[in-house]
């Protein structure tokens, strides 16, 4: 585990799985918004055990990650130069495997946009390209407005524990994979998670006109339960010229944890594809 310093001194934790060595794909897991680096607890052994290396991290104001107090430090251009740092530290200038969900594949496909060269594939659970209607982008920073008063007035326990479980640790909280996720959300600081949803996550700018361009093999995963992704998933798998749509049946829009098996064996046939001729522009 680390504390990488980015672009502007905010400090933000992230971990390296194995520590040392490993020689196979570099992965980088971007979580959901107002989740942390746990929410990937699942993935970690069965990548790892199958030789790549892993590392999770937290966003700025979440997670184990410090919390500036300025609105003016949550942007979506900052997340993508801390995404960059965490690039670096895991694995120099060697392109890494960026997967996301939900507002983790968004960030992935931003960083993407901004940094090709670096980018060796993408996985995007349960995410979608942002909003490019004018009326539909005013109601979803609307709904983060919302949620981030909720956070600040309630707490992230009463959040976990309430009608958002389903959207940020799955929908059977029983699961060994979802007290993990549960315990990492409940920690956080709602202020800084509340600011990053109304700066960053509330107002991140559509790329949809951009996926036409990614030329990098993705994996586009939906719960095949995740109604509000399935036609997001849809359209991104259409969209992107080298792309693999999968939909896991009964899953929601957790998948990595409602459905930790079939994710990871999708996920490990998808790097294992990894090697073949790449895509021609």
């Amino acid at each position: 585990m680390a504390m990488i310093e980015a672009s502007d001194g905010v400090k933000l934790y992230a971990e390296r799985h194995p520590e040392k060595g490993g020689g196979g794909v570099p992965i980088v897991f971007s979580c959901a918004y107002s989740t942390t680096h746990a929410n990937w607890h699942a993935q970690v052994e069965p990548l790892v055990a199958a030789g790549h290396r892993v590392a999770l991290w937290d966003y700025r104001g979440h997670g184990l990650s410090e919390v500036p107090e300025e609105a003016t430090a949550y942007t979506m251009d900052q997340v993508v130069a801390d995404l960059g740092r965490v690039l670096d530290w895991l694995a120099g200038d060697e392109p890494c495997v960026l997967a996301g969900l939900s507002f983790g594949g968004l960030a992935s496909l931003h960083f993407t946009v901004a940094h090709p060269e670096r980018v060796a594939g993408l996985l995007l659970a349960g995410s979608g390209p942002g909003f490019k209607n004018p009326e539909a982008a005013l109601g979803w920073k609307q709904r983060s407005e919302k949620t981030a008063d909720y956070l600040e007035s309630r707490g992230m326990d009463a959040f976990v524990s309430g009608k958002a479980a389903p959207t940020c640790i799955g929908r059977n909280p029983e699961l060994p994979a979802a007290q993990i996720a549960a315990s990492g959300i409940r920690a956080q600081n709602p202020s800084g998670v509340a600011r990053f949803g109304r700066h960053v996550a509330g107002l991140a700018p559509s790329v949809i006109d951009d996926l036409a361009g990614i030329y990098v093999p993705s994996l586009v995963l939906v719960g095949g339960e995740d109604k509000a992704y399935l036609r997001a998933g849809e359209v991104m798998s259409a969209k992107l010229p080298q792309s693999e749509h999968v939909l896991v049946p009964g899953a929601g829009h957790i998948v990595n944890i409602e459905a930790s098996e079939a994710f990871n064996s999708s996920m490990l046939g998808f790097l294992a594809g990894l090697a073949g001729p790449p895509a021609t522009r």
